[in-house]
């Protein structure tokens, strides 16, 4: 499963890479990684088949995990990829934005990886199961 991480944060690529190693080298897992939303777009559009899930932050500079969000859902209506929004802001009115732009979630900072690895693992598209 090819998970792409947005996030303007030079720490969260070794914190991933560190957290999911076991996944990575058993292939489970395939990580790519977007330092902001204009960045993660672009990956997209290049490999438009191949990312399953993105794991956005929501504030960044220049265009914002949610922008990113609304922009992904006009030209993927239907998953994948899934989009679960992480920030470090847990206000009401950046849920409810995820949400109205299409989000499938949203996690909260500093992230809880064994909440987050439980999430992968129930993950389907069409009824089938990618997870394991």
């Amino acid at each position: 499963m090819k998970v792409l991480i947005v996030d303007d944060e030079a720490d969260v690529q070794p914190l991933f890479e560190q957290r999911f190693r076991k996944e990575v080298r058993t292939g489970e897992i395939d990580l790519a990684f977007a330092f902001n939303g204009e960045e993660a777009y672009d990956y997209v559009e290049k490999h438009p088949f191949e990312v399953v899930l993105i794991l956005s932050d929501i504030n960044m500079p220049g265009m914002s995990g949610l922008e990113l969000l609304r922009l992904l859902r006009q030209k993927y209506a239907v998953a994948p990829p899934m989009i679960i929004m992480i920030t470090a802001y847990g206000d009401k009115e950046s849920y409810q934005q995820a949400m109205q732009f299409g989000a499938d979630d949203f996690l909260t900072k500093p992230l809880d990886f064994n909440l987050l690895k439980g999430k992968l693992k129930t993950l389907t598209f069409d009824g089938k199961d990618i997870g394991s």
